[in-house]
């Protein structure tokens, strides 16, 4: 299939179709990032070699299994977040909350590699349980990883990394688990957008013997708010 239009328009009067490689590669950047949203922050802190701690965020970010539990992030091009895990294949996701919504874009500036964001920002680096790499005090909630995996697809790094220990506030904790409106994570959007988490509504997951007794739809539960 053709692409329906050779460059991003202004306005629609037909439906997009479109693959990689038709449009211009920020112009398809631009498409997907507001099209996969709202996406988690990882921000990811690295150590390199010599010593030098590093901290930066990624909204390509999010869980990739739970047997063993593993989280993925990627970076474009290599940053110093990737040289460190070359030098040091461990990280910690820290994760971005809204009360440190402006530290943590204030990391994603260029620093030189020598330079460490945890001391500009004005962050804390605390010591983590089981990897070198420090975490960053003032988040709410920690994943610390072992790197198993770097796939690198031409300018595309995506880093595998299995989980060993996990750090959770006790300000977030309610009802046995990690309540989403204590923790209050940022929602990553397209250019320079953030937003919050909203309203949050539970739908209970179905069951085939429901469905099958019911012929279908009536058996699909409904969303209830909280």
């Amino acid at each position: 299939m053709t692409a329906s239009h050779s460059a991003s328009p202004k306005t629609l009067e037909r439906d997009i179709e479109v693959a990689p490689g038709d449009w211009q590669a920020q112009e398809f950047y631009y498409l997907m990032t507001a099209m996969v949203i709202p996406r988690p922050i990882g921000w990811i802190s690295t150590i390199s070699a010599k010593g030098v701690s590093n901290v930066a965020p990624y909204s390509y970010f999010n869980m990739m299994g739970n047997d063993p539990p593993y989280v993925a992030f990627a970076s474009t091009g290599i940053k110093d977040t990737l040289a460190n895990l070359r030098e040091v294949p461990q990280f910690v996701a820290n994760i971005v909350t809204m009360h440190v919504l402006e530290e943590m874009n204030f990391t994603a500036a260029d620093f030189p590699r020598d330079e460490s964001e945890f001391g500009w920002a004005g962050l804390t680096a605390a010591p983590s349980a089981k990897v070198k790499p420090f975490r960053v005090l003032e988040a709410r909630a920690h994943i610390e990883c072992e790197v198993k995996q770097i796939i690198t697809d031409h300018n595309t790094n995506i880093v595998l990394g299995r989980i060993v220990h996990v750090h959770v506030d006790k300000s977030v904790w309610k009802d046995g688990r990690i309540d989403p409106k204590l923790l209050d994570p940022v929602c990553r959007l397209s250019g320079s957008g953030y937003a919050t988490l909203g309203e949050v509504v539970n739908v209970a997951r179905p069951f085939w013997k429901d469905v099958k007794s019911t012929q279908g739809k009536q058996a699909m539960p409904k969303a209830v708010k909280r």
